[in-house]
């Protein structure tokens, strides 16, 4: 950072007390200016010795760390489905502890006695601390000893946050594949005797993966960095696949970039593979809306997921609007599990490679 942006950076501002938060109304809660956007200052809030830290935009800008919130979103999105959460920013999202409950219930199956809403900021910041215990006691670390707080996480400190998330993936689903060697530069501004000093340094995200313990690579990242040829026999196989098993149902396949973007055939096939058919109140047969077609994907993924056949976060958005790698990724997971089992039950594979 330039001398001169340091020094315009470090200049107070004028403070604005913000109300008491017993005359605010029950449904409004006064927010603190973010740090990005109000960076600290002698005049705010802050104790002698306090350190707090400033992300910059190259660091925010940087490839692998855009990267790793949006595989951490996709994940949370993906355990949160049955529940119709959708997360769109770990910045703004996660503060308040309503995200954070849902996805520890989900991951652990364990009950908080916490309110379901929290409407005040400091029943949010209470129910916070408490999911945060949780959390720290299923991963078996002390509050001192990690990067995160529920003071950090309440003022959506993003790095905390990503911390957090981090942490807890590793934890719960260490085949997520999380961005390696993920480290950013950050500023971290201390209150002294004499004034605001400051700091660079480089904060790590992720571990470097070596060979021994780097998790498999996913098939269609690796899919579609090849010739385009190769991408098109593969959907060929599947779509030979998919047709065999459909076709007691007279019906039949020609594309997978569209014909399964409204969950339809997608369930019908998951029925046939599983040995069930699913109750035609539990799904739109003749979807008419995009909300109707969220439904049905949402549904299918559930169940994929049920089976352990969802092993990469899938936004059911995404095959709604006719993602070709989403679309192929589902779609591979259930070829590759039942050729898989044909093979096992001394079957002809017929499955090229």
């Amino acid at each position: 950072m330039e001398p001169e942006s340091l020094y315009n950076l470090l200049q107070p501002v004028k403070a604005v007390e913000p109300p008491a938060e017993e005359d605010l109304p029950n449904n409004i809660r006064w927010c603190r200016p973010h740090p990005r956007e109000t960076p600290l200052t002698l005049d705010q809030e802050c104790d002698l010795g306090e350190k707090r830290k400033h992300l910059p935009a190259t660091s925010r800008k940087d490839a692998k760390f855009e990267e790793l919130q949006k595989v951490l979103v996709e994940w949370v999105n993906t355990m949160l489905l049955p529940e119709h959460i959708v997360v769109r920013s770990l910045e703004e999202d996660m503060f308040d502890g309503l995200i954070l409950h849902h996805l520890f219930q989900k991951l652990t199956s364990l009950q908080l006695e916490v309110e379901e809403i929290a409407l005040t900021a400091a029943s949010q910041r209470r129910k916070l601390a408490v999911v945060l215990e949780a959390m720290n006691q299923s991963l078996q670390v002390e509050t001192h000893q990690v990067p995160w707080s529920v003071e950090t996480i309440f003022n959506k400190d993003l790095l905390a946050t990503l911390h957090l998330l981090v942490a807890l993936a590793r934890r719960f689903q260490p085949s997520l594949p999380l961005p390696a060697n993920v480290q950013v530069e950050v500023i971290t501004i201390e209150s002294t005797k004499s004034g605001l000093k400051s700091e660079k340094s480089v904060e790590q995200l992720t571990e470097c993966n070596t060979d021994k313990d780097q998790s498999p690579k996913d098939v269609f990242d690796e899919l579609f960095k090849l010739a385009p040829e190769k991408v098109s026999a593969v959907k060929e196989a599947i779509v030979t696949f998919v047709n065999q098993k459909l076709d007691r149902l007279g019906l039949s396949v020609q594309s997978l970039d569209t014909q399964f973007a409204d969950g339809v055939i997608l369930l019908l096939l998951i029925g046939q593979l599983g040995g069930f058919f699913l109750h035609l109140k539990e799904f739109y047969l003749t979807p008419s809306s995009p909300a109707e077609m969220l439904h049905n994907v949402t549904l299918a993924l559930e169940l994929l997921k049920d089976e352990g056949l969802l092993n990469y976060p899938i936004n059911p958005e995404d095959i709604v609007n006719k993602d070709e790698k989403s679309t192929l990724r589902v779609l591979y997971n259930l070829f590759h599990r039942h050729k898989l089992k044909e093979s096992a039950d001394g079957m002809p594979r017929g499955a090229p490679n």
